[in-house]
Order: C-alpha cells, then sequence, then structure tokens
C-alpha cells in the first residue's frame, strides 16, 4: 500500500516536550490572569475588611488556593487599603500609588503549586490519549472522556468536540492557533457553569471552616444541605451567583493556557520532524 494514502505521518512529542509546553502556557497564564485576582482580592477586602485568621480564595488562572490572613495590620498585599469605585478604577489606582509589579501580588508561592500540578495534569492527559488510542483506534469517541476523567473532569471532552467541529468547518486537517484558543476558551466556560454551583458551596463550606474555628460554632453543613438552601433562599440562580466574573477569568485562562501548550507542542513537532529528515 502507498504510505502516502494513509495521510500524514504523525511525528510525536516526547513526555519532556509535552512538559515544556505546557510549563510554558501555566506560566503565561498565570502571569496574564493574576491581576484580575489581585483587583478582586483588593475590592473584596476594600468593602469586608480581612480579619486575622480569616479565609479568602486565590487563583492565578490555574488553580484556587484556601489562603488565611495571618496579620493584623495593613503590610500583606490582600490587606492594602483602597478607595476603589470598580474594577478599571483599582487597575489604575493600584499602577499609580503601588508600582505595576503589584498586580502580580501573591503569584510566587501559587506558581510552585499551580505550575508542576498543570504540567503533570497537560501531560498526563495526552500519554493518556495516546496509549488509548493506540488500543482503541484513532476515532473513538470515548477516549477524550476516559483519559479527561483520570486526568481531570469533561472540560478535555468538550475541547476535543469543539476542535475537530471548527476544523472540519475550516476543511483544515490540523487546528490552527486560533481554533486552539477558541475551543478553548469555550470549553473552559461550559466547564466554569457546570461546576459553579460547586463552586459557590466551596466557598460557603470555606467560609463556615472558617467561622467554626474562630467562634467554636456548628459544624459545617454537607453539600447537598447547603445546595437546598441557597436554592430555598435565593432561588435556583443563586447556585449561579458570580457566573459573568467567573466566565470572564476562566474563559481567557483555558484558552490562553490550551493555545499556548499546543503551539508548544506544534513547535517541537516541526523540530522533530526536521530532525528526522536529517
Amino acid at each position: 500500500m502507498d504510505p502516502e494514502s494513509e495521510g500524514p505521518q504523525i511525528i510525536k512529542v516526547t513526555p519532556l516536550q509535552q512538559m515544556l509546553a505546557s510549563c510554558s502556557g501555566a506560566i503565561l497564564t498565570s502571569l496574564m490572569v493574576t491581576p484580575l485576582d489581585v483587583v478582586k482580592i483588593r475590592l473584596q477586602a476594600q468593602n469586608n475588611p480581612f480579619s486575622k485568621g480569616k479565609c479568602f480564595v486565590y487563583s492565578n488562572g490555574l488553580m484556587d488556593h484556601l489562603c488565611v490572613c495571618e496579620e493584623e495590620g495593613n503590610k500583606a498585599w490582600y490587606k492594602k487599603p483602597g478607595r476603589f469605585q470598580g474594577t478599571l478604577d483599582a487597575f489604575l489606582k493600584i499602577v499609580r500609588n503601588e508600582g505595576i509589579k503589584s498586580l502580580w501580588s501573591g503569584l510566587p508561592p501559587t506558581l510552585v503549586m499551580a505550575v508542576p500540578a498543570t504540567v503533570i495534569y497537560f501531560t498526563c492527559y495526552d500519554q493518556l490519549s495516546a496509549l488509548l488510542r493506540s488500543k482503541l483506534g484513532e476515532n473513538e469517541s470515548r477516549i477524550p472522556i476516559i483519559a479527561g476523567t483520570i486526568a481531570r473532569s469533561m472540560y478535555w471532552y468538550n475541547y476535543e468536540v469543539l476542535k475537530k467541529w471548527f476544523c472540519a468547518k475550516s476543511g483544515l486537517y490540523e487546528p490552527t492557533f486560533m481554533i486552539n484558543f477558541t475551543s478553548g476558551a469555550l470549553s473552559g466556560s461550559f466547564a466554569a457553569v457546570a461546576t459553579l454551583p460547586f463552586d459557590v458551596v466551596k466557598t460557603q463550606k470555606q467560609t463556615q471552616l472558617w467561622k467554626y474555628e474562630s467562634h467554636k460554632i456548628s459544624l459545617p453543613m454537607s453539600t447537598w444541605t447547603i445546595m437546598k438552601n441557597i436554592v430555598a433562599k435565593n432561588g435556583f440562580a443563586g447556585l449561579f451567583t458570580g457566573l459573568i466574573p467567573r466566565l470572564i477569568k476562566i474563559a481567557p485562562a483555558c484558552a490562553i493556557m490550551i493555545s499556548t501548550y499546543e503551539f508548544g507542542k506544534t513547535f517541537f513537532q516541526k523540530q522533530n520532524a526536521r530532525r528526522q529528515q536529517c
């Protein structure tokens, strides 16, 4: 059989190259998205000052981290006083009064946790996908679900489906940077909507945990009880509180991460192809 009739040759990317691609994506995502969360936390602290021992959630676009206020004064970056009228006003005043570096306050310790976890996650997904394709066939639709469930939940399924759909509509065999970017943004948005009720519950449980530790009130309620209380008090829409800010942060974070990762893999594929030709 003519080799050319079997389609283009697939150039493999090594696990190390996948790790490098995901590492660059994780760092770029953190650098791009962290200022959004810094501003959000400063606005929250302005309206509800964080007392010593109180918990708050900090995100660098890749992972959420539960932080605890450890200082009484205003020295910590999350407790600096502000007179902000909104998001844009906070951006401008922080840059003007504290310097542009303040928008990335608290980034180093979260990078130490987020980057390794993201590198392992993305590399595991690709390695699992390749293994499953070799066992089940290249076009097996269950591969993103199985690999995604093991590496992380369903985000990957939507991403793979959207990527194939955009490629088919564009008549392309391989996805472009824009297709990866758009697929990542949309799949991240779908995942953000689907998981938001659990995020709302998580925030309430974290608040209850702080109150329990600080004031020795009754133990935190179960997830199901919290959900029922939210629906009873605010209706079904209460489970989707904060959807717009969540989408504003998660959609670009997913788009930047996945498109940078795919761009890095494409770069290494071309490098490997050149080596094979030499």
